[in-house]
């Protein structure tokens, strides 16, 4: 039974996707044949990425592009740069794009790309050779009609503007389509950089009144303060929640009065931390997920909330702003204790939606508004909200499940009608 099987995951995060994956293709009777396919990734890629370091040295790095489903479009998917990364990782993440993409019906299937490697401890010119290096490797699968990368842990405009210049002088002529995430002017959208974080509070908004919780009433802790966390943070404490604890891979800070996310930001711009923040606890990013709060935000990393701190979560709701902060153990201890959660692929689907934006305006070379961008923004991820709370509500599983059971669904039935060639 699927609830046995739950309890018997380990924290493995291709696992625990894996694991979901199986659990929702029982609830909709799907079909073996097809539940065989959907969890093995359709193509992936090794590369090695050899740079001339600034001292002259040659230094060989690990490269991966991984496309899990073509199914319902051209592959979608960030790019992350991280010393810790590996290859079963990036297959979990670019799974998770696929469910992501359907949840929230965008025309794409899943991908994700990965170096190894520490950008802190690279010079920026460094990293811009790395970057490049890595582009022409994984060229060959990659292109507006055929894969298009995104920013993700440790890549930001600037990446995904090299990345855009590297495919173009290799194509001939300017491809801004080929990538997302980049800046205005060589073709990016209005509200890409925020779009995650502001996904992350559509959702609690429409958890909120669906729970009956005064929003403006609630305290709120966000573990990640970077990109996500931060607008996370901020849009909550514009919108009257008390934010008492947020934290970086540093630590964390706890105030019970509240914090100002504005603040905080100009102190970490400062001193590279949030921590010693004037008139606040230092905390541990352990800590911050046990905080007595009535939000919780992991928005940092994968695998933190486990089945030894469950147990100790004291929020009424969990928002994952991170791809699966949570793992499959702590997810139904969670579930037992009454404690909503909405999960990765619908609750920090809004870069990915806003990206689907940046790649239409870029093949149309005609671009929209902040107001406009951010409309439609908010009418996807309300419209898929409520998609997954009426199966939730109809299957009487949880958000997570009903989540999957939609993408599922979504990406199955384009696969059947395509069929399977030959």
């Amino acid at each position: 039974m699927p609830d046995q099987i739950c309890e018997t995951v380990s924290g493995d995060f291709l696992q625990v996707a894996t694991h979901y994956v199986e659990v929702a293709a029982r609830k909709l009777g799907m079909e073996e044949n097809s539940l065989k396919i959907l969890k093995e990734p359709k193509r992936i890629l090794i590369v090695s990425v050899p740079i001339r370091m600034d001292d002259g040295r040659v230094e060989v790095f690990r490269g991966f592009r991984v496309q899990h489903s073509l199914s319902r479009g051209p592959a979608k998917g960030g790019i992350r740069f991280h010393q810790d990364v590996d290859m079963e990782e990036v297959i979990a993440l670019a799974m998770l794009m696929t469910w992501k993409c359907a949840v929230v019906d965008i025309p794409y299937g899943g991908a994700k790309g990965a170096v190894i490697c520490n950008p802190k401890e690279l010079s920026l010119g460094e990293l811009e050779r790395l970057t490049r290096r890595y582009v022409s490797e994984i060229s060959i699968i990659i292109g507006p009609e055929k894969d298009i990368p995104a920013p993700d842990v440790n890549t930001n405009p600037q990446i995904m503007a090299w990345i855009m210049d590297t495919f173009s002088m290799m194509s001939g002529f300017s491809v801004p389509s080929v990538v997302t995430g980049k800046p205005l002017e060589v073709g990016g959208s209005y509200g890409r950089n925020e779009a995650t974080g502001r996904g992350v509070v559509y959702t609690i908004e429409e958890a909120c009144a669906r729970l009956n919780i005064n929003l403006a009433a609630t305290t709120v802790a966000v573990q990640g303060f970077g990109n996500v966390g931060y607008v996370v943070a901020k849009s909550l404490h514009d919108l009257g929640c008390r934010v008492v604890a947020v934290s970086d891979s540093r630590g964390g800070i706890y105030c019970e009065d509240g914090l100002d996310p504005v603040e905080v930001l100009a102190f970490k711009e400062k001193t590279g931390r949030v921590q010693d923040y004037p008139d606040t606890t230092n905390i541990t990013n352990a800590k911050l997920l046990t905080i007595d709060c009535d939000i919780l935000v992991p928005a940092a990393m994968e695998n933190q909330i486990t089945v030894q701190n469950a147990p100790s979560v004291q929020a009424r709701l969990i928002a994952e702003g991170a791809n699966g902060p949570i793992t499959a153990g702590a997810d139904r201890i969670l579930d037992e204790r009454g404690i909503t959660v909405i999960p990765d692929i619908l609750a920090n689907a809004g870069g990915v939606v806003v990206s689907y934006f940046e790649w239409v305006q870029g093949l149309q070379h005609f671009f929209w508004t902040n107001d406009e961008v951010n409309r439609q923004l908010r009418r996807r991820i309300i419209d898929s909200s409520r998609k997954v709370y009426d199966i939730k509500e109809k299957h009487g599983v949880s958000l997570r499940v009903a989540a999957y059971m939609l993408a599922l669904d979504k990406v199955a039935t384009a696969m059947k009608l395509r069929g399977l060639y030959p």
